[in-house]
Order: C-alpha cells, then structure tokens, then sequence
C-alpha cells in the first residue's frame, strides 16, 4: 500500500498518467524490498544498495535506474518535503546515443506496404508533423486544421500545446479515412471507441517496417527522428524544427546535426580519388 498522499501529489501536481503509474509500481516495488521497516528510517546508502541490487539481479536499465530514483526522491522530497542535499543518490553515467533515423526511400516503402489506410495515417503523421506516439493517439478531430495546413498538439510533453505540419498530401488521405472509419472524438479510436492504443500504434509501425523489408526494427519514434533530420538535410533552420517538434531547449534538437548527411555530402572521400583508374 502506497503511503499517504503519495499518490494524491502526483496528482496534484498534474503528473501525466504514465509518470503516476510509473512512480507508484516503482515506489510499490522498493517498500516491498524494505518490508515493514519504517520509511523514515531508511538511509540513502540503503536505497543506493536496493538500487544496485536491481542493476545485479534484474540488470535494469540507465534509463530505468534514473526512474526508480526519481520515484523514490518523490516521496522524501515532493510528499515529505525534506530537502533534496539529504538524497544526492548516484544517477547513472547517462548514454547518448545518435537517433535511429529512416532514409526518405525507406520511409516511402513503408507507406506504401501498409494497405490498411487507418494505418496508414498514423504512420505518415507520426512521420510528417513529427509526432510522438502519445501524441498521434491523442489528436482529436478538431485538431485538424486543415485550412491552416496544421496540426494541433494539446497538452503535449511538458504540458505544452504546439502546432505542426500538416502535409497537403495527405488531406484527401485524411478524408477518405474519415469516411471509411468515422471516429467520432479521437482522429483514431479503439475499436470499442475511445482512444486508440499506445501499443496498437508500436505494433503497426514495427509490422509495417517488416513488410518493407528494412532491417532494423521501426519505432513510431525512429519516424519523428526522420522527419527532423530530413527538414534539417533540406535546409530547415533549427529553431523551425525545435518549434515543430516540441523541445524546450534547442540542446536537443541539435543532436539531429550529427545524424544529418547535409554537409558530409560536401566532403570529397580521399578513397574515390584512389580508386579512380588514371589515364597514361
């Protein structure tokens, strides 16, 4: 049983409804570790062993490690309101690793190997307005601005609306999916109505990728890294696509200029001048 007010904080606080469900299965799992012992009592190098018990046993994740913490800190910091220099726990070195991204070839296959044109849209949104998957679920049908030629994100992360791209191509698309499905709320729903699944979105993409026959295993969110980099390979400022794709610090969008190939096409490879026959 959680303890009091743990949850109704992150409530308060207006945490996204992943995060509560993340923080409490997570909180749920350390006092289940601790047994009857006291909250209070626990000292942070207790939890950094706990934590490290979880990185030998069940080889946890950084990402996951980082969580768990954060869970934890929640309730010393946030409910109790102790002050933070108390749980300094060790975060783990974070990795950086360059975002998986589809060539524009790749990402034309995949659109046309999906016959089912409901999949079909979630694929070239979440693609062509840089959409996350929570994102694409959530579009409603007032969100669509077509006039405008965009595309409205309420409440995405951060609790931040934005506007993206909505390709002109992709209007008459829209319209016959309308047609064929009429979603009475949400741009795509459930088969019972409602919003469409997180997981349903996951598992059409990765379907789709197979049946293009790419290699690599397609995320929703290897799309929206795509469509970043092939604005910036065009020549899209980055504060344009920081603007598009949601992100409070242009820090983060300029990891895609070290993905982008717009300027090592400029670079001569010494290797064709040694290949080269030369004429006698």
């Amino acid at each position: 049983m959680l303890p009091p007010k743990y949850l109704e904080t992150l409530e308060r606080k207006r945490y996204s409804e992943s995060t509560i469900r993340t923080y409490t299965a997570y909180f749920r799992d350390f006092q289940a570790y601790l047994g009857n012992r006291p909250l209070l009592e626990i000292t942070a190098e207790e939890i950094n062993a706990y934590l490290l018990k979880l990185i030998r046993d069940r080889h946890i994740s950084a990402s996951q490690q980082n969580q768990r913490i954060n869970a934890i800190k929640f309730y010393y910091e946030k409910v109790l309101g102790q002050e933070r220099k108390v749980y300094q726990l060790e975060r783990p070195r974070r990795a950086t690793p360059l975002p998986q991204v589809l060539s524009k070839l790749e990402v034309r296959t995949l659109l046309e190997r999906t016959r089912n044109i409901k999949h079909r849209m979630i694929i070239a949104l979440l693609y062509s307005a840089g959409l996350r998957r929570s994102e694409v679920i959530a579009l409603k049908l007032s969100d669509i601005q077509s006039e405008r030629g965009l595309l409205r994100i309420a409440g995405a992360k951060g609790k931040k609306d934005r506007y993206s791209l909505l390709a002109e191509r992709l209007l008459e698309d829209l319209r016959q999916y309308y047609r064929q499905y009429k979603p009475q709320d949400y741009l795509f729903e459930g088969q019972g109505g409602g919003q469409y699944s997180s997981s349903s979105v996951a598992a059409i993409v990765s379907k789709a990728g197979v049946a293009a026959g790419i290699r690599r295993r397609v995320t929703p969110h290897m799309l929206r890294h795509s469509f970043a980099t092939h604005l910036l390979e065009q020549g899209t400022d980055l504060r344009y696509i920081q603007e598009l794709l949601g992100h409070s610090s242009s820090r983060t969008t300029e990891i895609y200029t070290h993905v982008s190939n717009r300027d090592f096409k400029k670079i001569k490879n010494p290797i064709d001048d040694i290949l080269t026959p030369h004429k006698t």
